[in-house]
């Protein structure tokens, strides 16, 4: 293996990780934002209150997007392995 496929694999392992992210973490920033201006407008100052939505948000998002997540995921290990076998 030399340098450039290693520097390849790394920025493709790394798209991939952001890629899959994304979507939980886009998701619980927003719904973490609004219960904050909720919280500021409200002056309810407890800090356990974003737990519980943020939570739901997670299994929601792995409900609509799990399969995706894990298509991505897939294709990519395939991706690898069809990289080692060429070694």
């Amino acid at each position: 293996m030399d340098a450039d496929l290693a520097m390849h694999l790394l920025a493709e392992t790394l798209l991939t990780a952001a890629k899959v992210s994304a979507p939980i973490l886009l998701s619980t920033l927003a719904v973490g934002l609004i219960i904050s201006i909720l919280q500021v407008v409200t002056q309810i100052q407890e800090m356990t209150l974003t737990f519980i939505p943020k939570l739901i948000t997670v299994v929601v998002v792995f409900l609509f997007a799990g399969a995706w997540m894990i298509d991505i995921v897939v294709g990519f290990a395939r991706h690898l392995i069809d990289i080692a076998a060429g070694i």
